[in-house]
């Protein structure tokens, strides 16, 4: 808030809300809120400057209770605000005309001004926004009061002719808290979202995992490799990529055998942004480390302290374990490309990078842990998200069963 200098005795306070209505007719108002303090007057007054529904400009002044007398500046800025918010509220009706594309595109920027998403979700949104909802909706050039149900529904058939269910439901959820967020402002009656069908959500059935013979087979062809140390992590532990990503050497202790997984690097889009944080609260944990484990992660330190002696002006100086030749952070496109043409080079069928947390489920319960365990080591918030998406039975369990049967069988008919 600037406060500008005395001029004839009158001290203004200025803040200003702008608002688009119509970006492409385009027709921009600005409503205006003054504090005015005078020597004549004994109390604060806001004079406010708006576009009526003709667009003329008008201007009305009230005058508060609050004395001019005394240190009031804030008290009186702050009734000012509170004028301001209330006659936009009572006005937003003018906003009814908006395009809907104008509005959705400043309501997503709003979310992140004000703090109410991540970055990274916002990026999400923005990637949703600008491939798919915008390339949609301008050509329509529908306003806000004109989004009905069956132009949502007509938007989301259109769009499961090429994309999953659940991606789908990802631009419901844009769509969504934008109309809600137009309910509150009186600009809409009700949310038309929330009378459409939406697709049904879809378990992902496409994860494999390695057997436990195939685990020292991939190590092996990741010996030497850039991602050796990133992969067998990765085996072990069961980290996600984002997490792999963002281990730091600060956050293993190598005397007392244990290492924290408290931050992630995510890309979204062509950004990259170092969350400071895990994905659930569970994920934020204290992991120990076997002796095999402590064995690799000092090589590799010592191999990136090697490399540091050999490039001492480009080497790039940071704290993450993970890192390429130079130290510059290993990228989530390199790992997920790298991986998969290292596999596919040895034999391996297609997999994602993401399947080998999948395979440290099912190698750990191979290894006859219990599911309680598991969901510990794989830091998962529910213990049915492990079984219903980590853990595969294999067919070893249910060929035991059948023969067990088979057996009993042929002594009952004997």
């Amino acid at each position: 808030m600037r406060f500008y200098p005395c001029y004839n005795r009158l001290r203004l306070i200025v803040a200003w809300i702008e608002f688009s209505f119509e970006r492409g007719n385009l027709s921009m108002s600005k409503t205006t809120a003054t504090v005015i303090s005078k020597t004549s007057r004994p109390y604060y007054m806001a004079v406010l400057r708006f576009k009526d529904e003709s667009g003329n400009w008008k201007t009305k002044t009230i005058t508060s209770d609050i004395p001019v007398k005394g240190n009031n500046k804030r008290k009186a800025e702050e009734w000012k605000n509170d004028i301001l918010a209330k006659h936009l509220q009572e006005n937003v009706n003018l906003s009814k005309d908006a395009y809907f594309v104008d509005y959705i595109v400043d309501w997503l920027d709003g979310r992140l001004k004000k703090n109410k998403i991540q970055p990274t979700t916002y990026d999400g949104y923005k990637m949703i926004l600008d491939s798919h909802i915008l390339p949609y909706f301008t050509p329509r050039r529908l306003k806000i009061r004109q989004i009905e149900p069956n132009i949502i529904e007509s938007y989301v058939n259109k769009k499961l002719e090429n994309l999953s269910g659940n991606s789908v439901r990802q631009h419901i959820a844009v769509l969504s808290g934008c109309l809600k967020s137009a309910v509150k402002l009186n600009m809409i009656a009700y949310n038309p979202v929330s009378r459409i069908d939406k697709p049904s959500a879809e378990q992902f059935e496409g994860a494999i995992h390695l057997k436990e013979d195939e685990i020292p087979k991939v190590l092996s062809c990741f010996e030497n490799d850039p991602l050796e140390i990133v992969v067998l992590l990765t085996l072990f532990y069961g980290l996600r990529r984002s997490e792999i990503l963002g281990l730091c050497w600060r956050a293993i202790d190598f005397e007392d055998n244990a290492l924290s997984i408290e931050r992630a690097i995510v890309r979204v889009g062509a950004n990259t942004h170092d969350k400071m944080a895990t994905k659930s609260k569970s994920s934020n944990a204290m992991l120990p480390i076997p002796d095999f484990i402590k064995t690799h992660l000092l090589n590799w330190r010592a191999e990136q302290e090697r490399r540091r002696a050999l490039q001492p002006n480009d080497y790039i100086e940071n704290d993450f374990v993970c890192t390429a030749l130079d130290g510059s952070l290993l990228k989530q496109e390199y790992v997920t490309r790298h991986f998969q043409l290292v596999m596919k080079k040895n034999g391996f069928p297609k997999m994602r990078f993401h399947d080998l947390r999948h395979s440290a489920a099912n190698y750990l319960e191979y290894l006859g842990m219990s599911a309680k365990s598991i969901q510990a080591w794989l830091r998962h918030s529910n213990i049915q998200i492990t079984m219903d998406m980590y853990v595969k039975k294999d067919m070893s369990a249910k060929n035991a069963i059948s023969e067990e049967l088979n057996a009993r069988y042929a002594e009952i008919t004997a």
